[in-house]
């Protein structure tokens, strides 16, 4: 009996168990609010798919969350709740622009919990027709395939989709839409000493309320959906390793400046002459991302490492110094590179304990340890261990992480 009793304890805790990731990767909101306007990626008859989609977003760092909407009967999944409609409009038309949620709207408009909100087109800004049910497998029997996610896991086979009915007639035309998705700009990013075009990101704030709204890619035609707020005052904003931070302040509504202009496919087209840091500049290495408790560079930092390299090649008159930061100045293990000195992997390493001071040594070393093996002379270049006497953010923060950093200081150009 007793037996009996421990496996039917252990089937119980194996099922709770078994949940839990499922679940708790997505948020839940108790409520919809009346006055507030949700920014809406999907819609889910399905509770449960629902919760994998809200699971998904949140996994792409979005800050995702469902909730039953009765009226509707189903479950809408958003990743923004707001009171200023503009700005919910202006998320989704971004998101319609930037992102996999190509059909991405706003829901809201309720004064009160007995009112029945309206879900609205962020282009046309006018009242989407009936959201409609669109099964995966017909009751006529007739096969479709079944929707996916990025990820391409299907759902599952009882899945049902809100659709949003097609465009009535008269409705915007394509010219309007595509005005309505914001004004095309290219960011003309280039290296000043041979106006050769330089890889690079734009983040765009809205100076009104100081915040990000979007970062958009540098050479090339985007759209940049309106700030919505009073002034139409952005900031555009270039910072790209080994050179100086570039900013532009203009208005959105009448984008003028030094050296912005319209070219023939009417983006307007804002110069971003980029110059090498020079001595006395720290720019901190943010692509450079290490293992666990390791002093050893992880793949995806072999890019700007690159980047540096061809700085100090560049111009042979550079010098530098690393500065390494850890996040908190706790001892603990630390993985070193071996030997063999596998720069982006832990192949071949060794384990010991130490100081976070001495982690951060290993981590700025590995660095230079790089550029030894690539040719550049060790008198130019200097380490500085920190540890976590330095950080940027509080060690138990959501942003800790970036804490945990080497930086470049400029010490002869």
């Amino acid at each position: 009996m007793r037996t009996l009793n421990f496996f039917a304890l252990v089937s119980i805790l194996f099922i709770s168990v078994s949940f839990i990731p499922y679940e708790s990767a997505a948020r839940h909101q108790t409520s919809i609010e009346p006055g507030v306007n949700y920014v809406v990626i999907g819609a889910f008859a399905v509770r449960r798919n629902a919760v994998k989609f809200t699971s998904h977003a949140a996994a792409m760092k979005y800050d995702a969350r469902y909730e039953f909407i009765p009226n509707r009967k189903l479950y809408y999944v958003y990743i923004l709740d707001t009171k200023d409609r503009e700005v919910a409009l202006s998320e989704a038309r971004r998101l319609r622009i930037e992102s996999e949620f190509a059909d991405a709207w706003v829901y809201g408009g309720a004064r009160s919990e007995e009112e029945q909100g309206i879900d609205i087109n962020p282009v046309t800004e006018a009242q989407l027709g009936t959201v409609q049910r669109d099964d995966v497998v017909p009751a006529s029997g007739n096969s479709q395939p079944t929707p996916t996610l990025s990820s391409e896991r299907p759902l599952d086979s009882e899945t049902t989709i809100a659709m949003a009915a097609p465009r009535p007639a008269g409705e915007a035309s394509r010219e309007v839409e595509d005005a309505a998705l914001g004004t095309r700009f290219l960011f003309n990013v280039f290296r000043a000493s041979d106006k050769e075009s330089v890889a690079g990101d734009v983040d765009v704030i809205d100076t009104d309320r100081s915040r990000k709204v979007a970062t958009y890619k540098a050479n090339e035609s985007v759209r940049v959906a309106s700030p919505a707020n009073n002034t139409g005052g952005i900031s555009l904003m270039c910072e790209v390793f080994g050179y100086r931070k570039v900013q532009h302040d203009l208005n959105y509504k009448d984008p003028v400046g030094a050296g912005i202009q319209k070219d023939t496919e009417g983006n307007v087209v804002v110069p971003f002459e980029l110059v090498r840091l020079q001595r006395g500049d720290i720019a901190v290495m943010y692509n450079v991302y290490f293992f666990k408790d390791a002093g050893v560079m992880r793949p995806e930092s072999r890019y700007e490492v690159t980047s540096l390299l061809e700085m100090l090649r560049e111009n042979p008159n550079y010098k530098i110094k690393l500065h390494g930061h850890t996040n908190g100045g706790a001892p603990g293990k630390i993985i070193s590179m071996g030997k063999e000195k596998n720069f982006f992997s832990l192949t071949g390493t060794k384990e010991g304990v130490g100081s976070a001071k001495k982690l951060s040594e290993e981590r700025a070393e590995v660095i230079r340890e790089y550029l030894l093996n690539e040719g550049i002379d060790p008198s130019r270049m200097q380490v500085k261990a920190w540890g976590g006497k330095r950080p940027i953010h509080d060690k138990n923060s959501a942003r800790a992480e970036e804490n945990v950093r080497v930086e470049v200081e400029i010490l002869e150009d």
